[in-house]
Parts: C-alpha cells; structure tokens; sequence
C-alpha cells in the first residue's frame, strides 16, 4: 500500500499533465485540495471558469473522476468544490445558486 505523500503527489501530477491543459482551454482550473486515505475521495477546488460552471459536475464525473481512477488507483471517487473567490475574479455561476438569474441575458 502506497503512502499518503506519494498518492497526493501521483494526483496533483496527474491534475497538472492530463486535466489542466483541457480545462485552461476554457479558463478553468482544477486543483487538489485533499485526500482521504479511508474512503479514496479526492476533494478538488474548481477555479476560474470552472467555478459555478453548469458544466462542472460533467466534467469532473465523466472527465476528471475517470482520469484520476485510472491513473491513481487509490482515488475512489472525487468531490468538487468551488472556489470561493471566483467572483471576486469576475467568474460567476451560469445561473447563481442564491439569486435569480438575469433572464434578459438569455432571451435574443
């Protein structure tokens, strides 16, 4: 059984060669933030675009979450959280969770 160091580092590096480069195509980012050795969930911190995206749980079940099980064995399953400050950088939800949505933007 691999150690706790050597599972994390296997992640973030995967997070950095396979997921990265996709997801900057979109002005995203997904990061590492933890790793439960009990249960092999992976907690990863959506920024940038990703953050709020309607998108993001697709991607990060179909693309991320596959990626990582494949190459990190250990990783079980993965939770997605956003980042908090992606407001403050100027990314929005696509429709924010506490407010209406600006309907107008939507209507041609």
């Amino acid at each position: 059984m691999r150690k706790y160091d050597e599972i994390v580092e296997n992640i973030k590096s995967i997070l950095e060669e396979k997921v990265a480069p996709s997801v900057a195509a979109h002005n995203g980012v997904i990061s590492f933030i933890d790793f439960a050795m009990d249960t092999g969930v992976a907690t990863l911190k959506l920024s940038g675009s990703c953050s709020g995206c309607a998108m993001s749980k697709i991607t990060l079940q179909r693309g991320v979450e596959t990626t990582l099980k494949h190459y990190v064995p250990e990783v079980s399953s993965i939770v997605g959280k956003d980042d908090e400050e992606a407001a403050e950088q100027g990314y929005e939800p696509y429709i924010p969770k506490d407010k209406e949505p600006d309907w107008k933007k939507f209507v041609r």
